[in-house]
């Protein structure tokens, strides 16, 4: 396992001005860095690869962010707007080395209304047919997407483990994973620790995320039955802590996050990183 930091931290979207939170990240403690890429005309491959190189992060992790106008099972206009969006993320990631990417690829993130039976399937009928050619690109490049479910709030789509297996089961490709995120988990499952020992062979990323999203540790998530859970599927990926910065208007809505939950950027993710580490190696 490598511990790591999503950017979203720090800033509402991932751009080559923000090549020195690579080394900001590893002095906190990350052994992988999560680029959170809002617009990937902003990210210049050649000059982040030998920042990560130099900081020993090679291999980041690479995040979508899925906001407005970006929706597959949206518009015609939305749904070619993520298939292109999708393409570039996997030849970016490509081009960092990067293995995985992790998102809620089906649907614009705060989109929770009500929909008939029928809408429904429908809908996941258009996100299936959508995903099969971009799961191929990936399968090319060796790249995993490793698709999110989020909570009611934030989707009326992907909420649960068992929904992420069922469109997995539909796309039927080996590129499409699940990206577990102990925040949602919380909110959307009966048991977590058994959601997840549920989906073994599926996962390919994991967010740890406190239930208030703040320090990890000092909220509601069972911690020590999710690792056992990991440990018992033998999970070995990435572990990456996510939580946004005040000033993110990005996600801003969608992670509602409106009191200080911490001291500084710094305290997050010294904290949780230690935590994290001593949770691994202590079960």
């Amino acid at each position: 396992m490598r511990f790591g930091l999503n950017t979203f931290l720090s800033n509402s979207g991932f751009t080559d001005t923000d090549i020195h939170l690579i080394q900001e990240f590893k002095s906190y403690g990350a052994e992988v860095i999560e680029l959170a890429v809002v617009d990937t005309s902003r990210v210049t491959p050649s000059k982040i690869l030998p920042a990560l190189k130099d900081s020993e992060l090679s291999s980041p992790i690479v995040c979508g962010a899925f906001g407005p106008g970006r929706d597959l099972r949206g518009s015609e206009e939305a749904r070619s707007n993520t298939v292109k969006y999708l393409h570039e993320l996997i030849e970016l990631a490509d081009q960092l080395e990067s293995n995985v990417i992790c998102g809620p690829f089906y649907s614009e993130t705060g989109r929770a209304n009500y929909h008939t039976t029928e809408e429904r399937e429908q809908q996941i009928d258009r996100i299936v047919s959508a995903l099969r050619p971009i799961c191929k690109r990936a399968e090319a490049t060796g790249i995993i997407l490793a698709v999110e479910p989020l909570n009611r709030f934030e989707t009326d789509c992907i909420n649960t483990i068992d929904q992420a297996i069922d469109l997995i089961n539909r796309v039927d490709s080996p590129a499409l994973k699940i990206h577990v995120d102990t925040f949602h988990m919380n909110i959307e499952e009966d048991d977590s620790a058994s959601a997840i020992i549920k989906a073994d062979g599926h996962i390919g990323h994991v967010h740890a995320s406190a239930s208030h999203r703040g320090l990890l540790g000092n909220d509601q998530v069972d911690w020590n039955s999710i690792f056992s859970a990991l440990r018992e599927i033998n999970y070995d990926g990435d572990i990456v802590i996510e939580s946004f910065a005040s000033g993110n208007e990005t996600i801003a809505k969608a992670a509602s996050i409106w009191r200080p939950l911490y001291d500084s950027p710094k305290h997050f993710a010294t904290e949780g990183l230690a935590f994290l580490k001593d949770k691994a190696y202590m079960l």
